[in-house]
């Protein structure tokens, strides 16, 4: 009887054990993922041809100071579990309220709490505090200024579903079966700043030519790489766009893609794309 009570008490103490690992192991990715990196996959194409479906990269939270969307908000249908960032970060302020805070530069590629969904968008930054944005004829200008614009060839991917969504891609070349080459023009936009990356351009539409944007204070304005497939502030919120961003919804930078999967499960390692591994970002 001695020896059955040692042996449970031994077993009951390496379960206490295994827990208390478990929540330290937990509490401490926590702390890391709130303070320092945020891991982020790229669902959809509006950043190509910098950012594919299927890549995978840590987004650097110092680059711009804390605000409450530093803090992850916690989705678990299965089990009806919803914990938004406010109600973990609230403290930390309204929307243009930030602890250590430091504004980003045009042409940063940053994650961002969505101002109405809270839903997480990646798209560069295009227009700070103050400016004018305009797009006319697929040509950005800023502040009245046309961006410049070279061409940059073609870029072809195959048209076949891609990443876990199994979304298909935009082709400027019109409806082509499954496998064969979907293409879209290539040029190499420059900003005043002088800093440059490559945009896609898919067809002519709506979002091609908008009107004069003013970003108000503590307001930005993002476009996605892919212009002619990107959900950005040349749509406002009320149709489901992004609009302006405040700065208290920035969560950080994008510096590198850290790994990459063409498929729709980060296991099928033929579909890795090893080129792209520790990609540096324009």
């Amino acid at each position: 009887m001695a020896e059955d009570a040692k042996k449970d008490a031994k077993k009951k103490g390496g379960i206490w054990e295994t827990v208390k690992t478990v929540f330290w192991a937990l509490f401490i990715a926590g702390i890391f993922r709130t303070v320092f990196f945020q891991p982020f996959w790229i669902p959809s194409g509006s950043m190509k041809d910098t950012l594919l479906v299927g890549d995978f990269l840590f987004v650097n939270k110092m680059a711009y100071g804390y605000s409450y969307a530093s803090c992850p908000t916690i989705r678990i249908g299965a089990i009806g579990l919803n914990v938004d960032a406010k109600d973990i970060c609230g403290w930390l302020g309204d929307d243009d309220s930030r602890l250590l805070g430091s504004e980003p530069e045009r042409g940063d590629i940053v994650v961002f709490r969505h101002p109405v969904t809270g839903l997480d968008f990646i798209k560069r930054v295009i227009g700070l505090p103050g400016d004018t944005v305009q797009v006319k004829g697929g040509v950005l200008y800023l502040n009245g200024e046309e961006v410049p614009q070279e061409p940059a060839g073609t870029f072809v991917e195959e048209y076949e579903p891609q990443g876990p969504l199994g979304s298909r891609p935009r082709c400027e070349n019109g409806a082509v079966g499954q496998g064969a080459d979907c293409l879209k023009s290539r040029f190499r936009e420059t900003l005043p700043e002088g800093r440059s990356y490559n945009i896609l351009n898919i067809a002519t539409q709506r979002s091609d030519n908008t009107n004069v944007f003013t970003v108000p204070e503590g307001h930005f304005f993002f476009l996605g790489d892919n212009r002619d497939n990107s959900t950005d502030s040349r749509f406002p919120q009320a149709v489901g766009g992004v609009g302006f961003v405040p700065y208290g919804n920035l969560i950080g930078r994008a510096g590198s893609v850290t790994f990459s999967s063409g498929g729709s499960s980060m296991l099928q390692f033929w579909t890795w794309r090893k080129d792209r591994f520790f990609k540096g970002l324009e």
